[in-house]
């Protein structure tokens, strides 16, 4: 594996391309080029380190290449490194973040014979996937353990940018939330940024200052949000990977995503001629999403109903958003008895009643 930033890229790409015509170099051609770009640092937890733990079991299963690019900004520069990358042969590319998505699609369309993995997102083509986590699944089971813990009945969180992806996981934290208590209410601080340590340690302050005792980190690819919560006696939790080592005490869990399993069927399709681009939304009955690290001072018989509720989402048996469910203006969401559908999820733009904050416009 090789993990590059920008500027050792640009560099390095340019020897692989004058390389490529070099005799007894075939060889190395013959297996899979997979590439993976990403907007923050692949470091040692956060989503892009999820993302290249999964790419490095499927090298390893397919005993592929793969080149890394980590922190790189959304736009034009994304976009020509991933065509940089599909021109020094890689037929397997993941763009992992939301921004990715138009430059992505056209090296798709451009390039029939690239299979296109595309973090969240809404455009599907032949050799084009978009995927994304169910991660409200793990997010309503902690806000049942959230209220539960909570002194204030106010609970807040980190988000990195209002998209369907993390307004839905915000929405089930209220939720799950609510069905203990029901007069929990949820404020919410928009960093508007994948990576900003200073800033996700700001929003988190900004929170506790308000009261809000549990603090949910959305989509935070450092543990800034989990120390200021560890060191200022606040209950927090992150997605995609377990920060429980920087929060000894007051850890309340992780709701982790193994994207291995879909990655490795996906680079299996590519490589006999099956893949075909889909909306891939998935979750705990698909081994992405799994909760892990839950803190034992959640109350035993909250904890009982928690896995009662685990077992009904991992069965089919409950879904999170079942209604009646009202809007943050009070108006239905969704109507009793009514289950939302994935495409209504995944397009999400509203917020649960109990969530203070007015999303932006």
């Amino acid at each position: 594996m090789t993990e590059l930033n920008r500027r050792r890229f640009l560099q390095t790409s340019a020897a692989t391309t004058l390389a490529a015509g070099v005799p007894g170099l075939a060889a190395a051609q013959e297996s899979l080029g997979m590439a993976m770009i990403v907007p923050s640092p692949v470091g040692e937890v956060g989503w892009s380190h999820s993302l290249a733990i999964a790419m490095e079991k499927v090298q390893e299963e397919l005993g592929a290449n793969l080149t890394i690019l980590e922190n790189i900004p959304e736009g034009p520069d994304a976009d020509r490194m991933m065509n940089r990358l599909v021109s020094d042969g890689n037929k397997f590319l993941l763009a992992g973040s939301f921004g990715y998505q138009n430059g992505a699609m056209q090296i798709a369309r451009r390039n029939p014979d690239v299979t296109v993995l595309h973090a969240s997102g809404f455009m599907v083509a032949p050799n084009f996937s978009p995927f994304a986590a169910k991660y409200f699944q793990g997010t309503y089971q902690m806000g049942m353990a959230a209220a539960a813990l909570s002194k204030t009945g106010k609970l807040g969180s980190v988000a990195a940018f209002a998209i369907p992806e993390l307004i839905t996981s915000i929405n089930a934290f209220t939720l799950g939330a609510q069905a203990v208590n029901p007069n929990i209410e949820v404020s919410v601080v928009w960093v508007n940024s994948w990576f900003d340590p200073a800033q996700e340690q700001g929003a988190a302050k900004a929170l506790l200052s308000q009261d809000c005792d549990v603090i949910f980190s959305n989509a935070q690819d450092t543990p800034s949000v989990i120390t200021v919560c560890e060191e200022a006696g606040a209950y927090v939790f992150n997605l995609n990977s377990s920060m429980a080592q920087f929060a000894p005490e007051y850890y309340l869990g992780c709701v982790s995503t193994d994207w291995s399993p879909f990655f490795l069927e996906s680079a299996k399709a590519h490589l006999d001629g099956t893949f075909g681009g889909r909306n891939a939304f998935l979750g705990v009955e698909d081994g992405v999403v799994q909760v892990l690290d839950w803190n034992p001072a959640i109350p035993e018989d909250v904890k009982a109903q928690i896995d009662e509720v685990s077992a009904a989402i991992a069965d089919g048996s409950f879904h999170v958003f079942t209604g009646r469910i009202l809007k943050q203006d009070e108006t239905v969401g969704v109507e009793d008895g009514e289950t939302l559908t994935d495409e209504q999820i995944v397009s999400m733009d509203w917020h649960v009643a109990g969530v203070t904050t007015p999303l932006p416009q």
